[in-house]
């Protein structure tokens, strides 16, 4: 379930991040009525004073490309299970904390702030969560693949591998016997 939810939050993220990013970049580009947008829905330009930006095509695009991007491949990656799902998720999730937190510096609080915020926090914990991170929690319900070898033999990272660390003292024990 844990999974389930995290590619939930992953996917929601990215396709507002890439859907948003657009909007803002073409909005700021062709003019938001050549795109079809309402014009309301278009920021301020004075959210943007103070800000290296004199308009919103450079900060969509980077919305779109590198949040959208990384919650994109965070995604698929997750997806498919893949041993470079733990970190390309907390790259993403990292991703859209620094969007929110510069956002917040530069333009007046709104209620998607905490939204996303929320999701970048939510995003770390339930990765914690499949990697094994609090005891007890995370690797039950049957959720092979997750923190422990998958059907192919793969890891969501080192965390979940139940191996002592190397150079442990246990480890130097084992391989000096």
């Amino acid at each position: 379930m844990t999974i389930v939810l995290l590619l939930i939050v992953l996917g929601f993220v990215a396709m507002t991040s890439i859907a948003g990013g657009a909007a803002l970049a073409l909005g700021s580009w062709l003019g938001p009525e050549r795109v079809g947008l309402p014009a309301e829905i278009q920021l301020p330009a004075e959210y943007l004073e103070g800000s290296p930006f004199s308009t919103y095509l450079v900060p969509g695009i980077l919305l779109a490309c590198v949040v959208g991007g990384l919650h994109t491949a965070a995604f698929v990656l997750l997806l498919r299970r893949s041993s470079l799902a733990s970190p390309a998720t907390t790259i993403a999730a990292y991703s859209i904390l620094v969007w929110i937190f510069v956002q917040m510096s530069l333009i007046p609080f709104s209620a998607l702030q905490a939204v996303y915020f929320g999701a970048g926090l939510a995003e770390l914990g339930l990765l914690l969560l499949l990697l094994g991170a609090v005891p007890g929690l995370g690797r039950q319900n049957g959720m092979r693949g997750v923190g422990q070898d998958g059907p192919r033999g793969r890891t969501l990272g080192p965390v979940g591998r139940n191996r002592a660390a190397v150079g442990s003292p246990h480890d130097r024990q084992e391989h000096s016997a």
